[in-house]
């Protein structure tokens, strides 16, 4: 490992080197961000997920770097080009885009102006003109006109000469330096519709005529312009200001003002227009891209966890339900571990015979499972559904809406089909609804989290970056919550640390085949699940009901002898310090600190004897809608409870339950200025809003969450229609400086109108 590595990284991230020295061995070894952060906390110093996959992120961002430097340094060599001066410039680069500037004039390339231009020997001429002597350049000029090599005039060979020039200009890694500052700090982003258009992409209506600076464009406008571009209803440009740019570039290489000097001028003017300006923005669309990526990227993660971590109903017998209208609604009845034990159709919305025969179906099948809760899907019919199973009026039965984003996923999945091969997929989509109301997290680990319906843009962005946060989210998840070996789907313990899909196969076989785990050390026996890897999983996976009882805990296996010896002092069994506070209080930490367990550690295990395996996440609460069933029934002015179900740069979707979620834009989550949703709002949170305006024909629902908001369609109040619905007055902002420019109003429809879109093609 390179102590480069750590050095750079510490100072950057502001990190303790040892921490970061730590943390890249164990990376090295293959130890996994949850692992790591849990249970190696002496030697990381105690840094945590955010922390350890900052330094991952970044480790390999150097990387890669360093391949690239290394792939550069053998061309060169290999093609006798490599100098000790250019050796030592490409190994002291230390961004990609600095080393790629220095290989730039020694990257092989195709045939260009300046290559024919040399191929007519005109480089001895370019070297006079540059130089900027007082010679005549038409006169220097002549001596290169030859019809052998093609060059039948004095104004072709200075033609030629300045192709070299600008060749050189456009190569030189000062003036790209200083061009790539300018377009990172001044560039702008300017969209137009393409001639013809502008009817057909009507969703992009606002971005027609659309400048803004590249710096501060955020993410969902980014990548609102580059997909009106990519459906070809825009054109979309990144400029700077060319007169500054030139002013730039030619004090770099004029020197002064005779005739070569403004030959050489003229071949600045050129190696902009032609070669770097497209090459600058070639660039900036990559990084604006790269930073859009990113913080889309960020949204869908953060949205993901909040859906991941919500609160479970648990073990509980469900009736779930996936409604429909004329196809019926598809019943299955699950046992508290989730296990289907009957699957039905039922006709509640076919008339007064067939709801009849519905609710006596729905009574008798609630008693003979003893069913706890009904879970109905939130999609077609889910209101109406939920009506009809209310009006049994089921004594002791909770009855919960649950959002169905995804069950049509999984329900076609190979996970799906493999569980009940001999069940259609309204089945599995039923029992899909109902598990995933009794452990969202253990369910929905089941599907692609792009199908989860959380995201924006997420089509769009960088998809490999994409399955990788994901994933890591899904990861970080599954082991804060921990995983009980014994009754876990495949899908639930490929995400374990240490295990990958065929190992989660061979502990299901395994635990098929012979039966439940009854420790963990008996995971030692599954079929090349190896030291590495228990020693990563073990302290994630449950045995509930095993005979040591720090195997229901997140204690590490590896320190059992810790907790053994603390009982032993104190006279009693394991168990005893699990179901006596008292005993508990009476151990001194520092009796036990060794080398590989410090004080960190030590509080871990006392915490998890004191509630061993505990849930992270909050305990269910059942939540019921308002009376409003569809957008016909809503009114300017009401208010109701929602759910959030997906928050994004512009605001947040609300479910209020009329099959249609509402946007609250950003400008009315708060009675104060908010410049990110998140601080507000998370996926999941209940929440009380006010209906602003609603426009049936468009599908669209205006809500707000301040306390006395201004009733309306936005163009009302003063602002421009936005997003999914009118977005409300202004936010109040500090008094604005005589010499600050007023803020322009952000265009969202095209943004929110792809975001509507989606959800739709959701279910949702």
């Amino acid at each position: 490992m390179s102590d480069a590595y750590v050095d750079k990284i510490s100072g950057e991230l502001g990190l303790n080197a040892s921490g970061v020295a730590a943390a890249i061995k164990l990376f090295k070894e293959d130890a996994t961000i949850p692992f790591i952060s849990r249970y190696r906390k002496e030697a990381t110093g105690g840094l945590d997920e955010v922390q350890l996959g900052n330094i991952k992120d970044r480790l390999e961002r150097l990387e890669e770097l360093d391949a690239r430097r290394d792939a550069i340094l053998k061309s060169l060599t290999e093609r006798g080009l490599l100098t000790d001066e250019l050796k030592a410039k490409v190994e002291g680069a230390q961004t990609m885009a600095r080393l790629e500037d220095i290989y730039l004039p020694y990257r092989p390339k195709r045939r260009t102006r300046a290559m024919i231009a040399k191929e007519k020997g005109l480089e001895p001429l370019a070297d006079k003109i540059y130089g900027q002597g007082g010679d005549d350049p038409f006169q220097l000029a002549a001596a290169y006109v030859s019809e052998e090599k093609g060059v039948k005039d004095a104004g072709e060979a200075l033609a030629g000469a300045r192709d070299i020039i600008a060749e050189r200009v456009s190569e030189d890694e000062t003036a790209r330096a200083r061009l790539r500052q300018l377009f990172a700090n001044k560039g702008f982003f300017h969209s137009k519709a393409l001639a013809g258009k502008e009817e057909e992409g009507a969703k992009f209506k606002d971005y027609f005529d659309w400048k803004e600076p590249a710096a501060k464009a955020p993410s969902h406008r980014i990548l609102a312009m580059r997909r009106g571009e990519a459906e070809g209803f825009l054109s979309m440009r990144i400029e700077a200001d060319r007169d500054e740019a030139l002013a730039l570039l030619e004090p770099l290489f004029v020197k002064n003002g005779s005739a070569c000097g403004a030959q050489v001028k003229e071949a600045v003017t050129d190696a902009y227009d032609r070669l770097l300006v497209f090459s600058m923005e070639g660039e900036a669309r990559l990084e604006t891209k790269k930073r859009a990526d990113a913080q889309a990227i960020e949204v869908f993660a953060r949205n993901l966890r909040e859906i991941l971590m919500a609160s479970p109903l648990g073990h509980r017998s469900v009736l779930a339900l996936d409604p429909g209208f004329r196809t019926g609604c598809k019943l299955v009845c699950l046992d508290r571990n989730g296990k289907l034990v009957h699957d039905d159709v039922i006709y509640p919305h076919n008339g007064e015979g067939a709801a009849a025969g519905a609710a006596e179906k729905v009574k008798k099948l609630a008693a003979h499972f003893k069913t706890e809760v009904i879970a109905i899907g939130n999609g077609t019919a889910g209101r109406e559904t939920e009506e009809f199973v209310r009006g049994l009026k089921l004594d002791g039965v909770i009855i919960v809406m649950v959002n169905e984003s995804g069950a049509s996923v999984y329900s076609a999945s190979e996970a799906a089909r493999t569980e009940f091969p001999d069940k259609d997929v309204t089945v599995r989509g039923a029992v899909s609804i109902g598990r995933r109301l009794m452990d969202p997290l253990a369910e929905l680990v089941k599907i692609d989290p792009k199908s989860i319906g959380v995201g924006q843009y997420q089509h769009d962005v960088d998809q490999n970056g994409l399955k990788k946060s994901l994933d890591t989210v899904v990861e970080s998840c599954v082991n804060s919550v921990g995983v009980e070996v014994n009754t876990a789907s495949r899908e639930l313990l490929s995400y374990v640390s240490g295990l990958n899909s065929a190992l989660a196969k061979n502990i299901v076989d395994y635990r098929n085949e012979n039966g439940g785990f009854a420790s963990r050390a008996a995971l030692k026996k599954v079929p090349r699940l190896g030291p590495k890897a228990f020693e990563q999983a073990a302290g994630f996976l449950r045995i509930r009901e095993g005979k040591n009882p720090l195997d229901a805990s997140a204690v590490h296996p590896e320190r059992y002898a810790i907790v053994e010896q603390m009982a032993k002092d104190l006279g009693c069994r394991v168990q005893d310090l699990v179901a006596d506070a008292g005993l508990r209080a009476k151990i001194e930490i520092k009796n036990y600190i060794s080398e590989g367990a410090g004080e960190p550690t030590l509080r871990d295990i006392l915490a998890e004897l004191a509630k061993p395996g505990r849930d992270p996440r909050k305990q269910f609460e059942a939540f019921s809608f308002g009376d409003a069933q569809k957008m016909d029934d809503l009114k300017p002015g009401q208010k109701l409870p929602g759910i959030v179900t997906n928050v994004a740069a512009f605001g947040a979707f609300v479910d209020i339950g009329v099959h249609q979620d509402g946007l609250v834009h950003i400008s009315e989550l708060a009675d104060r200025f908010i410049s990110d949703a998140a601080s507000v709002v998370k996926v999941g949170q209940r929440v009380s809003v006010t209906v602003l305006d609603v426009d049936t024909a468009r599908k669209r629902i205006a809500l707000s969450m301040k306390s006395n908001p201004v009733i309306g369609p936005r163009e009302s109040r003063g602002g421009r229609p936005a997003g999914n619905a009118p977005a409300g007055p202004r936010q109040e902002r500090p008094q604005r400086r005589p010499d600050q420019r007023p803020r322009r109003e952000e265009p969202m429809g095209a943004m929110a109108e792809a975001m509507r879109a989606f959800m739709e093609k959701q279910g949702r």
